[in-house]
């Protein structure tokens, strides 16, 4: 099953970095926080990811074609040739098709781009600037359970996203814009689609969050699954010194990999 991630935003709100990077590629204890958001997949052995990638969207392409330059001790031998000799070279078992999905591309635009790599099948879908400690293979256990289009990952937080009403059964009756007097379950990403999803995605303008969930909530469509675990965004350089703190402390929730 493949995993998107949707990379391909300005990250506006944490400029002093996303000018000379996309805010994916932003560093969490010197690895991107893609990084860490694909390792946290691949954990529970989802290694094929397909990224959704827009804004400075080479930088990425050029992290991964060099990942053994980044994760590796090097020898450049300028006597041989410039010869480039890799020692203790560390493989993941990764598969990353990174697509352009256009630089001003809303959210459901870009997964709509993506559809030929995605295909008729079931697929993860997140944001490349959150990471948590959420059971990956209890989310895709919860999702097959109830056969619906979509499955949100919902956590309990005062943040600036959108509100879900969550009936007794799980099934989200609504998705709408947040509120000041809101402190009601959010959407966290961590997501599984069914690929009718596609059918709900018009073109570029599509903003995933609003006409396409509110249309798949009010059909019934859309399940929550609660985590009550640690989540967290990164959309201000306060949220990027949290993660890195809790990084360099060795106490970093999301880190459930060896």
């Amino acid at each position: 099953m493949k995993v998107v991630i949707l990379a391909g935003g300005y990250g506006t709100r944490i400029s002093e970095e996303s000018h000379l990077k996309p805010k994916p590629m932003i560093e969490i204890g010197e690895m991107p926080i893609l990084w860490h958001i694909m390792k946290e997949y691949s954990h529970y052995g989802f290694n094929e990811f397909v990224i959704c990638a827009g804004y400075k969207q080479h930088i990425i392409k050029e992290w991964f074609a060099d990942y053994f330059l980044h994760t590796s001790d090097v020898t450049f031998d300028f006597t041989d040739g410039d010869k480039v000799i890799v020692h203790q070279k560390h493989a993941e078992p990764w598969k990353v098709t990174v697509v352009d999905t256009g630089l001003d591309t809303m959210t459901g635009g870009r997964i709509r781009r993506i559809r030929p790599y995605v295909g008729d099948e079931t697929f993860m879908l997140t944001y490349g600037d959150g990471v948590s400690d959420v059971d990956i293979a209890k989310l895709l256990e919860f999702h097959k359970s109830h056969g619906k289009l979509l499955t949100v990952t919902t956590v309990s937080a005062a943040q600036r996203f959108g509100i879900l009403e969550i009936d007794g059964s799980d099934r989200i009756t609504a998705f709408r814009e947040k509120e000041d007097r809101d402190g009601s379950m959010i959407n966290a990403g961590f997501m599984v689609c069914e690929p009718g999803i596609f059918d709900y995605l018009e073109g570029d303008a599509t903003v995933f969050e609003k006409t396409p969930m509110m249309r798949v909530a009010a059909e019934g469509q859309m399940m929550a699954f609660r985590h009550y675990g640690f989540w967290q965004c990164m959309d201000s350089q306060r949220e990027k010194k949290l993660l890195e703190s809790m990084w360099a402390s060795g106490n970093a929730p999301w880190k459930t990999w060896e």
